[in-house]
């Protein structure tokens, strides 16, 4: 898909040719706090959010597209935010080459894609073989959260949880919660909600 490129300016934006392979994120942000992602940051009202509310951890927020890096820049640089950066480029390749390996503490995906027709599901981001992927960029502890709005979305991810290793689920016996007390929605749950459609909230953990 071809994008109408914005140029950003930005003391939060890194491009992504600037970064070496895997970067030194301690060099990046001037501290040993602790890291997590953001996988499709949107125009980045969730990041500002959970960022403010963790002063004392640092996050890398990517998005595929221009337009949503620069909103969310924007909003970091409007609010004063310090603890977020913000990179353009695709998700796996990104951890791939730019995470090293249990480094993070948490990460975040909050209603990515949902290739609704059903040819094109195959190309939905989250399911089994990416959340056993990411594992291996996640210390013990770590917190892995879902949202999606899209109802068939929502139950393969939250079938697909329990059969990875190493995860906890944090919401008992329920697989899935349509509410997350102190989880922050996004500008896009909001408007799924007011259109009367149900969040799909999952919470791991790495044992």
């Amino acid at each position: 898909m071809t994008q109408s490129f914005i140029h950003i300016e930005s003391p939060n934006y890194l491009k992504l040719e600037d970064l070496p392979s895997p970067p030194d994120w301690q060099s990046v942000f001037g501290n040993d706090n602790r890291l997590a992602l953001e996988i499709g940051c949107g125009v980045g009202d969730f990041m500002l959010k959970t960022a403010m509310d963790q002063p004392d951890t640092n996050f890398i927020a990517i998005d595929f597209y221009n337009k949503g890096c620069y909103k969310t820049c924007r909003r970091m640089d409007s609010h004063g935010v310090k603890n977020v950066r913000v990179i353009r480029d695709e998700a796996r390749l990104f951890v791939t080459d730019r995470i090293p390996k249990g480094s993070l503490s948490a990460i975040y995906i909050n209603c990515p894609d949902p290739w609704p027709k059903k040819r094109h599901r195959k190309r939905r981001l989250v399911n089994r073989e990416f959340i056993e992927f990411l594992l291996d960029y996640m210390v013990p502890g770590a917190d892995f959260f879902f949202a999606t709005d899209f109802d068939d979305y929502g139950i393969d991810v939250a079938n697909a949880l329990p059969e990875v290793a190493d995860l906890e689920n944090q919401f008992g016996p329920d697989l899935y919660r349509h509410e997350f007390p102190g989880y922050h929605l996004s500008k896009y749950m909001r408007k799924f909600m007011a259109e009367g459609k149900q969040i799909y909230f999952m919470h791991y953990k790495v044992k």
